[in-house]
């Protein structure tokens, strides 16, 4: 599954006023209608145990600029970075991200040792930039530079 080339996200979801957070590139759109997105986490994972409690989360796609948080949020933490959040309607998004999805938890799946949790889309926020991509177990970059006639039809 490392030849499949990935966005990078952290999941948040808030708690008693603390914000918790994870790196995940198991994130997919679902449905534009109704809009519904997909979050994958590890059964035993700590997020999954709060968003059972929760049922809302926050999906903050990071660019390049973020990969200290990509690895911070990973279960590595960074010396020096103190992440910041923004909130809107009770939940946090990392500033500078691509885009900020809000959702409330509508349904779950159990997937062999994940569980999927659907989310309906209630906060849609974008912003330009280049995003942070994984492939093969590293971080990459896009490269833009691709000549304009490179497709046939």
């Amino acid at each position: 599954m490392g030849r499949f080339t990935s966005g990078v996200t952290v999941v948040t979801t808030v708690e008693s006023g603390h914000v918790h957070g994870m790196t995940a590139n198991g994130f997919l759109s679902v449905s534009l209608e109704p809009p519904l997105v997909l979050v994958s986490l590890g059964r035993a994972s700590k997020m999954a145990a709060l968003l059972a409690r929760t049922g809302r989360y926050g999906v903050s796609v990071l660019s390049d600029r973020q990969q200290l948080h990509s690895v911070h949020f990973a279960g590595k933490p960074v010396p020096g970075l103190a992440p910041d959040f923004e909130f809107t309607d009770g939940l946090a998004f990392l500033p500078g991200s691509m885009a900020r999805i809000g959702c409330d938890v509508v349904d779950t799946h159990e997937a062999g040792d994940h569980i999927l949790y659907i989310g309906h889309v209630t906060h849609l926020a974008h912003s330009d930039g280049e995003p942070l991509v994984f492939f093969t177990g590293s971080y990459r970059a896009l490269h833009t530079d691709i000549d304009e006639g490179f497709f046939t039809y």
